[in-house]
């Protein structure tokens, strides 16, 4: 196979900007791996034309698709947790061709998971957690307890991977087999809320509880990242500068909520700043 498909990759291993070239095969029966395809060509580049491209062949009765991505958005990914698929393509693809061993030291930072990267992640994971449990409180208390259920279960996930991150390591896509071992009591709450004999609602109210002991315990972690970013200048911040912060970028989008959060519990100060329009202030923010 791989004789073949080198006729796909070979230009690409000569070309200057490409620092990795990896093979993913489907296993049997799990599709989801390679996203419906029978194998997936990943081709790191130092600065694609775009960021992500992809392109699908067939030969015989294999079908490949070809995912050409920069080295910019491969590490956007690897910290926000989007795409993790991309992650585990990377951790356990075959190497076909490494640049300067570009692919080992990427797989080795992984592994390692620096304690830079390792902040940033906690602050997203920790955010996210706020987020899903906030709305899932507010519908269970609505009795909307199926829709509660599903947000209830996202903060499951995300309280899960703050559990695998604090301990030091990445969390996979099979967060939940690592979890096991690393935190058998939520692994517990899962399973609880997926299959627990008592109603839905009681479930729901029971990951509630441990959600919001999680954001009680984990809060001095999961803020970390933020207020480290903040001590940085020594004016205060509005929300559009903390929001448009190179390294706050990934989540942006729970931000107002993370720093709502982080002014009720004292560890940030609101600081009013005077508008031209009587009355009104603009509302900057500054740690304690």
């Amino acid at each position: 196979m791989e004789v073949m498909l080198r006729q796909l990759y070979q230009d690409k291993a000569s070309e200057p900007d490409t620092l990795g070239i990896l093979i993913v095969e489907k296993d049997a029966g799990f599709d989801s791996i390679t996203d419906g395809q029978d194998v997936i060509l990943l081709i790191i580049k130092e600065k694609g034309t775009s960021p992500w491209f992809v392109r699908h062949y067939e030969y015989l009765d294999k079908t490949v698709s070809m995912n050409i991505i920069d080295e910019e958005r491969l590490f956007q990914w690897m910290i926000s947790g989007a795409n993790r698929r991309f992650i585990d393509w990377v951790f356990n693809g075959k190497v076909l061709f490494d640049r300067n061993e570009y692919v080992y030291y990427m797989k080795k930072r992984i592994n390692d998971f620096p304690f830079e990267e390792r902040q940033q992640k906690l602050g997203i994971e920790f955010s996210k957690l706020i987020r899903r449990y906030e709305k899932g409180k507010a519908l269970y208390q609505s009795e909307n307890y199926y829709d509660a259920f599903n947000h209830i279960l996202h903060a499951l996930h995300h309280q899960a991977r703050l559990s695998v991150i604090e301990r030091g390591f990445y969390p996979e896509i099979t967060v939940w087999d690592q979890v096991k071992h690393i935190e058998p009591e939520t692994f517990k709450l899962y399973q609880e809320l997926l299959m627990g004999q008592e109603t839905i609602e009681k479930r729901i109210e029971l990951v509630l509880l441990a959600n919001e002991f999680a954001i009680t315990s984990k809060a001095q972690l999961g803020s970390m990242h933020i207020l480290k970013i903040m001590n940085t200048s020594m004016d205060p911040w509005s929300i559009s500068e903390l929001m448009e912060h190179p390294e706050l970028k990934e989540y942006s989008i729970d931000l107002e909520l993370l720093v709502s959060f982080l002014v009720q519990k004292g560890a940030i100060e609101v600081i009013h700043n005077e508008t031209k329009a009587k009355g009104i202030y603009h509302r900057l923010y500054e740690c304690r």
